[in-house]
């Protein structure tokens, strides 16, 4: 990458840095159990809401808890159930039908990211009715205060009950964007461990290693505060502390309920001092390909780590020491070495390859480009890199055949 760009990119992120004291971030107040929401309900004067979900969280009742408080208060609510693993626009305007026709007043995102994802960019349609979400991706270009918005994560990991962040697919370009303001921050976030219960182990590991990504790359970018480290640290000490539990004990509420606490520290981190590479690659293949947003971070985060070197050994070490997995007199690089093995050691018990199925040879300058132009200048990386260094890490991760 050339000097000059290097020096734009930068300066970008460091006037953001500095802008971070003054901008309007807020954390949603936290309901402990979905039985709380009418009682939110009823005091913003909401008689009618959409609940965005999908077709996983029908078949296995979890919605049943909701329905029955919901009933019981006499509040009108509709479902929207055909929500992607990767949101698309079509679901947004589906869901938005919904809402205009049945004069809903609130919403509600019930599942994992993709739904809250998705209620997300139905309250900008409503907020915004002449905009397509298109002409709003990017950073600061919502501006307008969105319809209640209650997100209820049934995973632990995205963290989009915390976020400013909508990501969405275009249905018929397949490319998948974000969308970033502060309107988009859930008013209210229930973290209520029963409705996490049921998720099957490998939908368990690939979340709580979405959150632990969120956890890293928000602790290593440069663009760090006394808080957001707090939270990165947090979660990863919850992370390393529970997941393996609640992967192999799903019915473990303590558990349950720590990481779906590390899922919002990781949250609240990554909010304010961003993601970076590992995100901007994993989008593009989510795009591109479907495959889950989690479970790419999980298998891309060791390359990234990697590639970034000495960089951030100093940051990987302390998060190694919250890990439980290295102490403060083992060296700087023995404890970052350790840190990615842990992750990759991680992935081997939960079954998550090293590489990914589907990825075409002769659309990596493509996708690479796409992440180039989605994490620069935006995310503060350790190491800055062009859109043709990007490339080797797809390379890295797709999947080799026989010669």
């Amino acid at each position: 990458m050339n000097f000059f760009k290097k020096a734009y990119y930068r300066t970008f992120q460091t006037v953001f840095k500095l802008a971070l004291p003054f901008l309007p971030y807020r954390k949603p107040k936290i309901i402990d159990s979905v039985k709380g929401i009418p009682d939110v309900l009823k005091k913003k004067k909401c008689n009618s809401v959409l609940i965005i979900t999908d077709a996983g969280i029908m078949k296995l009742g979890l919605m049943e808890r909701l329905e029955n408080a919901l009933n019981k208060s006499e509040i009108k609510f509709f479902i929207y159930d055909k929500t992607v693993a990767n949101p698309t626009t079509t679901n947004v305007e589906e869901a938005l039908e919904i809402y205009d026709s049945n004069g809903c007043q609130a919403l509600i995102g019930f599942g994992g990211g993709s739904s809250m994802d998705c209620a997300k960019a139905v309250g900008i349609r409503v907020a915004k009715p002449k905009k397509t979400l298109a002409q709003v991706k990017g950073i600061l270009k919502v501006h307008t205060k969105l319809p209640l918005l209650i997100a209820i994560p049934t995973t632990a990991g995205t963290g989009s009950e915390t976020t400013l962040a909508a990501v969405i697919t275009d249905a018929e370009t397949r490319h998948k964007y974000a969308i970033n303001d502060f309107p988009l921050i859930p008013k209210y976030a229930v973290l209520d461990p029963k409705v996490t219960l049921s998720l099957p182990p490998s939908l368990t590991a690939t979340t709580g290693m979405d959150a632990l990504t969120h956890a890293v790359e928000a602790y290593i970018g440069r663009s760090t505060t006394y808080g957001t480290r707090k939270d990165s640290t947090m979660a990863v000490e919850l992370i390393f502390g529970n997941l393996d539990t609640a992967y192999a004990k799903g019915s473990d509420i303590t558990a349950r309920k720590n990481m779906l606490k590390a899922a919002f520290y990781a949250g609240c981190a990554f909010t304010k001092s961003y993601v970076g590479y590992i995100h901007a690659v994993a989008h593009t293949l989510g795009g591109e390909y479907n495959v889950p947003h989690g479970f790419a971070n999980a298998v891309i985060m060791p390359y990234v780590l990697e590639s970034y070197g000495a960089t951030i050994h100093k940051k990987l070490h302390k998060l190694a020491v919250a890990a439980g997995i290295a102490d403060k007199e083992t060296s700087v690089e023995q404890a970052a070495n350790t840190f990615i093995q842990a992750i990759k050691d991680m992935n081997a018990r939960y079954g998550i390859p090293t590489t990914i199925k589907g990825i075409q040879e002769e659309d990596i300058p493509k996708l690479a480009a796409y992440a180039a132009k989605e994490a620069n200048p935006l995310y503060p990386v350790p190491v800055l890199m062009t859109a043709k260094e990007l490339e080797e890490f797809y390379y890295d991760v797709m999947e080799k055949t026989e010669e």
